[in-house]
């Protein structure tokens, strides 16, 4: 039987570092991991695909705020969900063009994806994740006043939003994308770590203003379709320990517990591969097996020739 693996694509699988934010850059950038994709489906893999959304997410709120005297701003869980739309779309388009070219008949779909939440989540209180654009101080105490935002200053850059990570607790279309990996389809998901929503007393959902580390959402998509693989694709080709010191070192394959103690030592940063750690570590620790890397090496990975591997 067919392996099934979910694919988290980081933000340089769409917009890389420094690259100006055009549609057309964003296109080339999905057309270029689309073909990657393509190698895994075309070596028998069962492919769940989900992505970052940082960047897209940023350009659509700028938009908002741009736009303010003209159109009424969206709330940040409807920008979350345009932005599901907006790569959606492109990998949905640029995977089936290169399935195609190949004589691949699988279906690709792409599903609107909403991530529960907890309203009791401690990251409600303490929000931490920066959003959007950069403020002058005083324009962040003009946003703090007029709207209620939290503002903090950003590593010198400025000021930006920041706003509540909390915790995934369940993908809401887990059933469904079950249902059409299991008739085949390669099912792209969960973008930007799903659109984030609560459960209220009466049973009904509502969206809230929050971002889902794409990491954590990724694992949580993983085990609720019984992925056998939860394959993490970023802008390197090892998770490192000792990084940028002489003494730095790749690692291939390494247990559950080996993991646990580099995190202990201190080796991964909360901004970076710390959160990618964690959720391998979460994931391995159902038994299953999880994977670091590059998309160059994405095939090789899948066959134990490259990329960090925690199982």
């Amino acid at each position: 039987m067919s392996e099934r693996v979910v694919i988290a694509l980081g933000g340089n699988a769409i917009l890389r570092p420094h690259q100006e934010a055009t549609y057309e850059n964003q296109l080339e950038n999905v057309r270029s991991s689309s073909e990657k994709i393509a190698d895994i489906v075309e070596a028998g893999y069962k492919v769940v695909i989900t992505h970052g959304n940082g960047p897209q997410v940023g350009l659509i709120l700028q938009q908002n705020e741009e736009a303010k005297e003209v159109v009424s701003p969206f709330p940040l869980d409807v920008c979350s969900a345009e932005s599901q739309g907006l790569i959606g779309y492109m990998l949905d388009q640029s995977l089936k063009n290169e399935l195609r070219k190949r004589g691949l008949t699988q279906q690709v779909v792409s599903v609107l994806t909403q991530t529960q939440v907890s309203e009791e989540d401690e990251a409600f209180l303490h929000p931490t994740k920066p959003i959007g654009t950069f403020y002058s101080e005083e324009q962040a105490r003009q946003m703090i006043q007029k709207k209620g935002w939290n503002m903090q200053e950003d590593a010198g850059r400025g000021w930006r939003r920041v706003v509540p990570s909390p915790q995934p607790q369940s993908i809401l279309e887990a059933e469904t994308i079950m249902g059409l990996v299991e008739s085949g389809a390669i099912v792209i998901a969960s973008g930007g770590g799903g659109i984030p929503v609560i459960r209220q007393t009466d049973g009904t959902i509502k969206g809230v203003e929050a971002v889902i580390d794409k990491d954590r959402s990724g694992r949580k998509l993983a085990e609720e379709a019984n992925a056998d693989i939860f394959m993490m694709v970023t802008d390197v080709q090892n998770v490192f320990i000792h990084y940028g010191k002489p003494e730095q070192q790749a690692l291939g394959h390494i247990s559950m517990e080996e993991a646990k103690q580099y995190v202990q030592e201190g080796h991964f940063s909360t901004g970076s591969m710390g959160p990618k750690i964690e959720a391998a570590i979460s994931f391995a620790e159902q038994g299953k097996h999880a994977i670091i890397c590059s998309i160059e090496d994405a095939v090789s990975a899948l066959r134990g020739i490259a990329g960090t591997h925690i199982s």
